[in-house]
């Protein structure tokens, strides 16, 4: 029995879209601008707007990559920006002990 090829869909017409994980990019984005100071969300937000132009060029392979990593770097972003927060509130604290211990 002869196996059937089956020719891609032509672009713009495509069985199924990934979720560009815009969202994530973009909470990533503004996170690490305000706790950070360092624009690494801005990785998750490129990789997350490749993913409809290259849906609709018909690269499905590609798009699903470029989703895999708009969430990937978006997730790291927000942990990085977590521990930045964190790290700001402990030293924070530790200043205003200090400067408590200071006046005394």
């Amino acid at each position: 029995m002869a196996q059937s090829w089956n020719p891609p869909p032509p672009p713009g017409m495509y069985a199924e879209k990934p979720n560009n994980n815009l969202a994530i990019a973009i909470i990533a984005t503004v996170l690490s601008f305000v706790f950070c100071c360092i624009p690494h969300g801005l990785i998750s937000l490129i990789f997350a707007l490749q993913v409809d132009k290259k849906a609709a060029a018909g690269d499905i392979a590609g798009a699903i990559n470029s989703a895999r990593q708009a969430k990937i770097f978006g997730f790291i972003s927000i942990g990085v920006a977590a521990i930045a927060l964190v790290i700001s509130i402990f030293f924070g604290v530790l200043n205003a002990v200090l400067s408590g211990i200071g006046h005394m």
